[in-house]
């Protein structure tokens, strides 16, 4: 039953609700919040992106000659000197390694841009947070949606590199965005919790730049996570994006669906990550304002 409290003279009803029903308004309630602020995301983002290159004569024409470039180099790199992986596609050694580097890289680079800008992201827009009344935990959204479009962009360039390579590209292509949508909310709830935590501290920001480049090779992004030897063959899936890498590779590259146990693995990584720094953000949400 509902109960009426007064506060400052004000009637306020309380609706006592049970747990279930607690649990989806928690689940609906960050959705609800984009939402609602559907046009400010918008709006900050059209900004965002226009100033990503502002000041530059080339423009938006760095955003394909930057991976076109690490695919080139990527290329010329490799020999077959190697038993590489990939070496016994129809694309060939060189390429196959290339295109096997350059699908971790996006995944990889994806990750990183957040994880460089989330500590300080809050940071970035305090005289928006302290002189308007702005919903700031859709910050994280509209930076992931910013770096979004340029992986897209490297994403577009690595299938055409692809299709010129082999003359096509396998169906499971269509796949991409059931592993991609998880991935932008794992992305969004991780930049809510470093947002958070760098609003109370910068060490946040220094931790990632000394953590991130270890990452690299945490991540398999130079090599297959089956060629390491047991047990860290499955001690690598403690770091997240190795799911979402190899899914990757699975669904680009070799044209096969990915294992269920993997692609599982990671979509509880996306909803864990993406619920609990919505919670842990939205916990301390009021006192954020105080402390950056």
């Amino acid at each position: 039953m509902p109960s009426v409290n007064v506060v400052n003279g004000k009637q306020i009803v309380v609706v006592d609700v049970g747990p279930v029903e607690r649990a989806a308004r928690f689940v609906a309630k960050p959705f609800r919040q984009m939402w609602h602020h559907r046009d400010l995301i918008q709006a900050i983002l059209r900004r965002e992106v226009a100033e990503r290159f502002k000041g530059s004569v080339a423009g938006w024409v760095w955003a394909v000659v930057a991976p076109l470039l690490a695919i080139a180099v990527y290329t010329f790199a490799f020999t077959t000197n190697l038993k590489l992986p990939m070496a016994d596609s129809a694309m060939g050694a060189r390429t196959g390694y290339a295109l096997f580097i350059f699908s971790g890289i996006i995944v990889f680079n994806f990750w990183s841009e957040m994880a460089f800008r989330a500590p300080m992201l809050l940071h970035e827009y305090v005289h928006f947070i302290k002189q308007t009344i702005f919903p700031s935990d859709m910050l994280a959204v509209i930076s992931t949606l910013r770096a979004t479009i340029y992986t897209v962009i490297s994403i577009t360039v690595m299938l055409i590199f692809q299709l010129s390579a082999v003359g096509g590209l396998p169906w499971t292509v269509l796949l991409m965005p059931l592993i991609f949508v998880p991935f932008i909310a794992f992305l969004v709830g991780m930049s809510w919790f470093l947002c958070a935590v760098g609003a109370f501290t910068r060490d946040a920001g220094y931790l990632m730049i000394n953590i991130v480049p270890l990452f690299m090779f945490a991540t398999p992004v130079f090599y297959p996570h089956d060629s390491l030897p047991p047990p860290w063959n499955l001690v690598i899936y403690v770091n997240a994006l190795t799911g979402y890498v190899e899914v990757m590779r699975d669904i680009v590259l070799l044209g096969v669906l990915p294992s269920w146990k993997v692609y599982a693995w990671a979509l509880f990584t996306s909803a864990f990550t993406f619920y609990f720094g919505y919670w842990f953000f939205d916990r301390y949400r009021n006192v954020i304002v105080d402390v950056i």
